[in-house]
């Protein structure tokens, strides 16, 4: 995708969780470069979270320094990687794309990067680039001697999908795990406690394990302030909880997902889900049990999948009706998602189908389960969730 935005007038902002693969990417764009014939001196590549960059972190002294090795007269490739580091780095990036000779990529790990002043000095000249942990196909690629694609994905959604951890898994379990928790706390304390100046991390672990545990389900800070009083007898505030949730999304730790009324077209102000950008880390923080909870946890990978084809993901209402996902494509085109591990209990089945019944528009309804069959009914697309998964777009 980068050497396709290669040389357009756009920055280019790479952003996703640490560890996600932002850096590989940036890396292999790199090396695509050089071997089109670009030269090493006009690429600049730095990471800020490198010792040896650490007297580059004032916007103005990084900008002297790179502006010393480019001239005008042919075209330089600036890689910026952890560029929220940068103390001003939203004055260093506005000026930076104001030399034409400069083509520049960025990566961040926090979603302040695009809602800081940045998002406003340049609208319309970026374009944004969100990276997560593997996919179901990408992972199904690190295991390639795996042909059970049942027994893979039954591994994908109750393991990382973090590209180092997962090659670390395929060597010892222990070490995926202490991994993991390396990426925890490195979130936890870089991004959210010493990035907000928090001075007590126990009640920010108390939200956090919560949340893990409450993945698809609606939640808002009034039950969880509330199901946390009825544990412990130190209660947390209201507005305390919305500080902690908008952390933790703003690290790209967990996705909201706002709910949607499909009648009205408008988002509902009560209550929203939230989904975990990687299952491995439910291991390190819950209680959490091998093929525990595989309702939410494949509702989970779903979420992630709708976001990687692209628009905007919501959870549905329909008057007393719940839709899992309703998609709104950039073209303003709908589709709907159910999401159940089986329907073959008559039950579910009626449930899931009653609430696509209960829509009245023409937009495209999909029943995603782990069923090995196919079938139009109604209207409604049923189809295995692997093969959606692994199929090509």
């Amino acid at each position: 995708m980068l050497y396709q935005l290669k040389d357009q007038n756009l920055i280019k902002v790479i952003t996703g969780i640490r560890r996600s693969g932002k850096s590989t990417l940036l890396g292999a764009f790199k090396n695509e470069l050089i071997e089109s014939g670009v030269g090493d001196k006009n690429i600049i590549f730095l990471n800020f979270e490198e010792r040896e960059n650490l007297h580059l972190t004032e916007w103005s002294v990084l900008y002297d320094e790179i502006i010393k090795q480019v001239s005008t007269n042919t075209k330089y490739y600036v890689f910026l990687d952890e560029v929220q580091l940068v103390k001003g780095f939203e004055q260093l990036i506005n000026a930076l794309f104001s030399k034409k000779w400069i083509d520049l990529y960025v990566t961040g790990s926090n979603a302040y990067l695009l809602s800081s002043e940045l998002a406003t000095l340049l609208s319309g000249r970026y374009i944004a680039i969100h990276v997560h942990p593997y996919s179901f196909q990408e992972y199904a690629l690190a295991y390639s001697n795996e042909h059970n694609t049942d027994r893979l994905f039954r591994q994908y959604i109750n393991s990382s999908s973090f590209p180092e951890a997962v090659t670390l898994a395929q060597n010892n379990l222990s070490l995926e795990n202490d991994y993991l928790r390396s990426i925890y706390d490195s979130v936890v304390i870089k991004d959210i406690a010493q990035r907000y100046k928090l001075r007590s991390l126990h009640n920010l672990h108390r939200v956090i394990s919560f949340v893990f545990n409450s993945v698809g389900s609606y939640i808002s800070p009034t039950n969880i302030a509330a199901e946390l009083g009825k544990k412990n007898s130190k209660s947390i505030s209201h507005n305390t909880i919305i500080k902690y949730l908008d952390f933790l999304s703003n690290s790209y730790i967990i996705y909201p997902a706002p709910r949607f009324d499909i009648k009205g077209k408008e988002l509902l102000a009560t209550n929203q889900k939230y989904y975990l950008v990687d299952l491995g880390l439910k291991n390190i923080t819950t209680t959490n049990k091998y093929d525990a909870d595989l309702g939410h946890k494949l509702e989970n990978v779903v979420y992630f999948e709708l976001l990687r084809r692209g628009g905007k993901v919501y959870a549905g209402k329909n008057n007393d009706k719940e839709i899992d996902f309703v998609v709104q494509k950039p073209n303003n085109e709908y589709a709907y998602y159910q999401v159940a591990f089986t329907v073959n209990d008559e039950k579910t089945f009626e449930r899931e189908i009653s609430a696509f019944r209960s829509i009245r528009d023409h937009h495209p309804k999909y029943l995603l389960t782990l069923d090995y069959d196919h079938a139009n009914i109604e209207g409604i697309q049923k189809i295995n969730v692997n093969d959606w998964l692994l199929q090509k777009i």
